[in-house]
């Protein structure tokens, strides 16, 4: 599916991701977790073409795609999902939907069974503006809405949690649990919390810019490596 050979990447004379190697295999549920700082939110934005490896290859479906924009990325079927979705001003959530489905017409209808499935209630949001009125948490399952409408290949979701609430939360960990068994694809989860992790095929450990190491979650859960003070849901709606 994806393969990152060699890659690096640093930033005011620090390595931010030092000789990375790893590849992730098609149809899996990924999370990668570790220490502030450690690098996580910086190899989601390497795959995804928002930042360039300073060394290295990112292999794609066989193809070499170091190069390729993010435009070009999402033509290929790579999406991502932002820590801090953004608002949209004079666009619906219909308009959004439609937008990223690959799907040349999507209906109402159609739009309404995919916000049913992040746990919105379709009529009420369909026709609503994406901007200030939308709370944090509705604003992430909108967005997560649009990624199960484009059905990519490869998924990235960096820390999905940040900034909503616990209720908001469990919900997010339903639709998880859903895309996992319902979807075709890779997803990759940058993520610290344990429930997420828990639902993981497999989990990734980064540390000081490198992947430490790359174990059945059980293993790793057990581990007390990963900074427990990280764990905790930060702000709310």
């Amino acid at each position: 599916m994806i393969e990152l050979k060699n890659i690096c990447f640093e930033r005011e004379n620090k390595k931010i991701l030092d000789n990375i190697n790893i590849k992730i295999d098609e149809n899996k549920f990924v999370a990668i977790t570790g220490p502030n700082g450690s690098g996580k939110s910086t190899f989601a934005k390497i795959l995804m073409g928002i930042e360039k490896p300073d060394c290295g290859k990112i292999i794609f479906d066989g193809q070499d795609i170091t190069d390729l924009n993010i435009d070009e990325r999402a033509k290929l079927g790579i999406s991502f999902a932002l820590q801090q979705p953004v608002r949209f001003k004079g666009i619906t959530v219909y308009d959004l939907i439609k937008l990223s489905s690959q799907k040349k017409e999507i209906t109402k209808n159609e739009a309404c069974e995919i916000l049913f499935k992040v746990g919105l209630c379709a009529k009420e949001y369909v026709d609503r503006e994406i901007n200030s009125s939308l709370s944090g948490g509705e604003l992430k399952r909108i967005e997560i809405a649009s990624v199960v409408a484009r059905k990519s290949k490869l998924t990235i979701f960096d820390e999905p949690e940040a900034g909503i609430d616990l209720w908001s939360f469990n919900n997010l960990i339903d639709i998880f649990e859903d895309i996992q068994k319902t979807l075709k694809g890779t997803t990759i989860v940058i993520s610290h919390q344990e429930k997420i992790l828990n639902i993981a095929d497999e989990i990734i450990l980064m540390n000081k810019g490198k992947i430490s190491k790359i174990e059945d979650k059980k293993d790793l859960l057990n581990n007390k490596i990963i900074e427990t003070k990280c764990c905790k849901l930060e702000g709310g709606i």
